[in-house]
């Protein structure tokens, strides 16, 4: 069934910046550039992608087929998921190369390290929570769940450029013998942060879409 809704949304639904903004991953290239703006491009993507449905009924379309209305919910936490771990994927040859190849320092803040990869997801999941979960309160107002969305992405984004700076935060430095086993854990806590946040998003979104007269 998921993949049905996965395929109907890239096929039928999907605004291409979606995609635009989900390829975003060669910027860990850019030296001194602040690199978590690739996951805040692809969540610009993601409310671009919303609007358009908005614009076209897609939801209300979707509410004609003969699936329940939980299902629409999951269609779009699907292409969701989708387009966030793509950037992920996407930038992790280019990060391999900024830290084989290149091998310099970050002067803006984290490096594209392991521990990159464990901010990113936290940042997708706070997103998540927050814009999902708006979103299908109404299912029209995109621009207001959004910018509720978009508060929590940047203080995270914010601390984390900043404490890059710190002496000691050996967690934003490039991979090394001695912190790839902390940027490692980071990044494993981030990915269960992602999980639950983005389940809860979840049920919370399906709850208020059952509420929604479209």
């Amino acid at each position: 069934m998921i993949s049905n809704l996965l395929y109907k949304e890239l096929r039928l639904a999907a605004h291409p910046n979606l995609f635009i903004f989900a390829l975003m991953g060669p910027l860990v290239l850019v030296p001194s550039y602040p690199y978590t703006m690739v996951f805040t491009f692809c969540c610009i993507g993601i409310y671009v992608n919303f609007m358009y449905a908005r614009e076209t009924n897609d939801l209300y379309y979707s509410a004609l087929l003969p699936i329940k209305k939980s299902d629409v919910v999951k269609g779009k936490v699907a292409v969701t998921v989708t387009a966030q771990l793509a950037s992920l994927i996407i930038s992790v040859p280019f990060a391999i190369i900024n830290q084989v190849i290149f091998h310099t320092e970050n002067k803006a803040g984290i490096a594209a390290n392991i521990a990159f990869y464990g901010v990113g997801l936290i940042i997708f999941g706070l997103f998540n929570l927050v814009f999902l979960s708006e979103f299908f309160k109404t299912v029209y107002r995109a621009g207001n769940a959004f910018i509720k969305a978009l508060i929590p992405v940047l203080i995270v984004q914010i601390l984390v450029e900043v404490l890059a700076h710190f002496p000691g935060a050996t967690w934003a430095q490039n991979v090394t013998n001695s912190n790839w086993l902390g940027q490692t854990i980071l990044l494993v806590v981030g990915l269960i942060i992602y999980l639950i946040l983005t389940y809860t998003s979840f049920k919370i979104s399906v709850r208020r879409f059952a509420q929604v007269n479209l």
